[in-house]
């Protein structure tokens, strides 16, 4: 087996120069990147139509240079490597326009097929120089079900219309038999048309931007600094990262629990993690079969830069402190840092075409996990606890006017506990991504939105408590359906360094007064007018044990609603009082220390570095059933 490396020549005459480059120059090139980019965000965030975009923000911007290297780091994006691959930068000229969604023609930098993704070259001098691009979910690409997320997919040609690289402007010239075939393969053509065109003028527009800084500097400038903006990150993880981890094997495995077709079954994830000198390799062999859902990732194109820039962020979490975390961005330059060993064809992570992929998200966020678990075990658990944050939520029908509708809704969870602090509740792993006001969907949609709070007990007991999950109720106006794609069903977000598990997903329906539970990949399931539907999203796990928390803290979780009364007691081991004459609850400090050196006095051992839940003894031993699913 092979170590992939990233498959893009690295330059060799700009390091050099790199070494050399005016300070004030380069900080003033690296603002001006990070400038374009946001502008790039605002504008199609300002032009949009459609809510996911529009509203939920699960859109991303990247900028590259002629070699297809990522320079900005604020947050993932794709790659152009397979408009390149496909289109000779010699053969583009100013004014061309590149779409693509293929999950298999991408290069791997493209999940799922709803996200499709524009590709901008920037020239100087009548030569290609740099590349704009972004991508952004579309409410619907077509396939079997509307949202083109069909839960219980088996093949891509469930999943919508693909679309490999292909030109869709000519020097500023549209191809509107492209455009006309992409809009007759969608529910929401309108809408789609709109994002279209908003997310290709943004490019557009951060090219002429990037132009100028051409202009400006010139040529061998700019790139000198491209080159050391690449080498900063280099180094920064070099230096004061990696020197945290011992040098050493380590393994880890973690599972999605559900694909869809062949419920209930974990569909194994394994790392080998080897740490030497200032190199990474991480090795994915034993990694389960591509699964018969729609749950497989091609991470193995590329050299796996994708999947390197994806999950290396993780290793922030070593910086000497958080303020110093913050600071420091991900670009290409950490694929000088990492090899990647990855499994034959025909697993979770090396799918074979056609197998489904639009529940990708599931593998996508467990290598996030599985890098966090396999580098606690080198740390001493100095690593945050897990977190699981991506989940679609959605209805579709016919309004009271006779149109039809589609509402899709991205909800974050908790995030996991900290060494230094508690988890926080309720975010988005998309950049500035949140979940769609009540407001917009009760004037937009037959659909009334009844609560949004947090989950209480939601997030993982521990010494730095988990982050809440959210809890929203949404009732039904009109008969209509309801679709959902969300992981973490039955297996809670893992707890750290003794901390426990946080709570699983759960979307559940009023029939009769009686909730029933539907599970985490829902294709369409029949919600009658004035039914409710209640979504209450993952919690973090928590992080140390959670005997050593201090008391005060949960006593302000529980004034605050983050805990119930029953946690504070079995989880924390804390005995609170309530107040008297308007005063709050207070620590019975005496018998707050008796009830935790009973608790201690009763475990089997030490605290456990990883706790998975009792979810995950269940699912070992086959106590799930599959959801009944609607016909």
């Amino acid at each position: 087996m092979n170590v992939q490396h990233q498959t893009w020549p690295w330059p060799t005459a700009p390091i050099a120069r790199a070494r050399d480059i005016d300070p004030i120059v380069l900080q003033i090139v690296e603002g001006t990147l990070n400038s374009i980019e946001a502008e790039i965000e605002y504008a199609i965030e300002r032009t949009a139509r459609s809510p996911m975009i529009r509203e939920a923000h699960d859109y991303r911007v990247g900028l590259f240079d002629r070699y297809c290297r990522k320079l900005t780091g604020r947050s993932y994006s794709a790659m152009p490597n397979a408009v390149v691959r496909d289109f000779p930068p010699d053969t583009m000229q100013p004014g061309d326009v590149f779409l693509m969604n293929d999950t298999y023609l991408t290069e791997g930098s493209i999940g799922h097929l709803p996200d499709l993704c524009s590709t901008v070259p920037v020239f100087h001098d009548g030569e290609v120089v740099a590349y704009i691009q972004a991508f952004g979910h579309h409410d619907d690409i077509g396939g079997r079900v509307p949202g083109s997320m069909p839960g219980t997919a088996a093949t891509v040609f469930e999943e919508g219309l693909a679309v490999p690289p292909i030109k869709l402007f000519s020097a500023g010239v549209r191809n509107d038999a492209v455009f006309t075939i992409i809009k007759r393969n969608t529910r929401v053509p309108d809408t789609l048309a709109a994002d279209l065109d908003s997310e290709v003028q943004a490019c557009v527009m951060g090219a002429r931007r990037m132009a100028e800084l051409f202009e400006r500097f010139g040529r061998d400038t700019v790139e000198a600094c491209f080159q050391a903006i690449l080498d900063k990150c280099r180094d920064i993880f070099r230096r004061e990262l990696l020197p945290k981890i011992a040098d050493g094997e380590y393994r880890w495995e973690d599972y999605v629990e559900h694909d869809g077709l062949t419920d209930p079954k974990l569909h194994k994830l394994a790392i080998t993690m080897t740490k030497a000198a200032d190199r990474i390799t991480l090795d994915f062999t034993g990694t389960d079969p591509q699964s018969a859902g729609p749950i497989n990732w091609p991470a193995d194109y590329a050299g796996g830069a994708f999947l390197i820039k994806w999950i290396a962020p993780i290793l922030r979490n070593l910086a000497d402190t958080p303020e110093r975390a913050a600071e420091i961005l991900v670009n290409e330059g950490v694929c000088e840092v990492f090899d990647v060993i990855f499994p034959p064809k025909g697993t979770l992570i090396t799918p074979e075409w056609p197998a489904a992929t639009n529940a990708r998200s599931f593998v996508l966020l467990r290598c996030l996990g599985l890098l966090a678990g396999v580098v606690a075990q080198a740390v001493d658990g100095r690593m945050p606890a897990d977190q699981e944050t991506i989940r679609y939520t959605g209805f579709y029908g016919i309004d009271r006017t006779g149109k039809s509708f589609l509402s899709r809704e991205v909800l974050g969870g908790g995030s996991g506990g900290r060494y230094y602090a508690d988890g926080n509740d309720a975010i988005h792993i998309v950049p500035d991504s949140r979940n769609q006001p009540a407001e917009f969907t009760e004037t937009r949609f037959p659909i009334l939105v009844e609560k949004l709070a947090l989950r209480t007990d939601s997030g993982g007991a521990g010494r730095r408590r988990g982050g809440l999950g959210y809890e929203k109720h949404y009732r039904a106006l009109v008969d209509c359906r309801t679709i959902v794609t969300a992981d973490r069903v039955r297996l809670g977000c893992y707890g750290v360094n003794g901390g426990k598990a946080g709570l699983p997903f759960c979307v559940s329906i009023d029939i009769e007064g009686t909730p029933r539970d539907l599970g985490g990949l829902v294709d369409g399931e029949p919600v009658l007018a004035g039914q409710i539907v209640r979504v209450r999203t993952t919690g973090g796990g928590g992080w140390g044990d959670p005997l050593e928390r201090e008391p005060d803290l949960v006593v302000r979780d529980l004034i605050d609603g983050k805990i119930s009364a029953t946690a504070a007691h079995d989880d924390y081991g804390v005995v609170i009082t309530a107040g008297t004459d308007g005063e709050p609850p207070r620590v019975d400090e005496p018998a707050t220390l008796k009830l935790r050196e009973e608790q201690r006095a009763k475990r089997p051992g030490a605290p456990a570095i990883i706790d998975r839940g009792e979810g995950f003894e269940k699912m070992l031993r086959g106590e799930f059933k599959p959801w009944t699913r609607s016909a």
